[in-house]
């Protein structure tokens, strides 16, 4: 077997994003089975294409927003689940408009609540014969605040609360943390990157900004034979900027 793999079945939402199509690259080159899941079925075909891995990859088309539909989503992958991998999420500008709280909502469904109901719907489409795992995507905002992205930031915060109470409520069975990212070169973070991508980089100790494969590399240890005894932790990945 290589590294544990072969014939487990992950679902990754966000996957047809950077780092989701990536973690689904590394997953399969060990012999996973992986089930993609993104709010667009044409860069979900796009993605299972590419990935070239026939008869191991699948997809489903869903934005998460209800207890139903995460359910749905892990049933699309028609056998119990070892791994959930939660990459989806919502990042963008928060005007603190004192009239619209939409913005809000948006963030906390989509970064906090759909991890919630994926968790819970989990608990019953795990694979009961292994030690599962799940693990989160937060954000190195969740430590220190992105300006003009509050809602994002307390969101991701909240990821961090949902990783700690579900490590303690799904132990031993399955294993729970999450990774937070920071800087790391993806589509979502193009725009913040052209905005002020210099002040950023001034904040890195390494000089320079994360790649998807620096988060995939770590998702899968956290998936792996040696992780066992790691639980409820938030990992930074962010070149050396948090300490503590």
């Amino acid at each position: 077997m290589r590294d544990g793999f072969d014939g487990r079945q992950f679902v990754i939402t966000g996957g047809a994003g950077g780092i989701g199509k990536t973690c689904a690259a590394d997953l399969l080159s060990r012999g996973a089975f992986v089930l993609l899941v993104d709010v667009d079925q044409t860069r979900l075909d796009a993605v299972r294409d590419g990935l070239g891995a026939a008869g191991r990859v699948s997809t489903h088309c869903s934005r998460l927003a209800s207890p139903q539909e995460a359910a749905a989503a892990l049933d699309a992958a028609g056998r119990p689940i070892y791994g959930l991998i939660h990459m989806a999420g919502l990042f963008e500008p928060d005007p603190l408009d004192p009239d619209d709280h939409s913005v809000w909502d948006r963030a906390i469904a989509s970064n906090l609540t759909n991890g919630y109901d994926l968790a819970v719907a989990f608990q019953t489409r795990r694979d009961l014969d292994q030690v599962c795992r799940i693990v989160f995507c937060s954000s190195g905002a969740y430590r220190k605040g992105v300006p003009g992205r509050v809602s994002y930031s307390a969101a991701k915060a909240g990821v961090v609360g949902l990783t700690r109470g579900l490590s303690r409520q799904f132990a031993p069975h399955t294993l729970v943390n999450a990774v937070a990212p920071n800087a790391i070169r993806t589509a979502m973070t193009t725009a913040v990157f052209e905005e002020r991508g210099q002040g950023i980089m001034a904040t890195i100790p390494l000089g320079r900004f994360g790649e998807p494969e620096e988060i995939a590399s770590v998702v899968t240890f956290l998936c792996g034979p040696g992780s066992t005894y790691i639980t409820g932790q938030t990992i930074n990945i962010d070149g050396g900027v948090w300490h503590s």
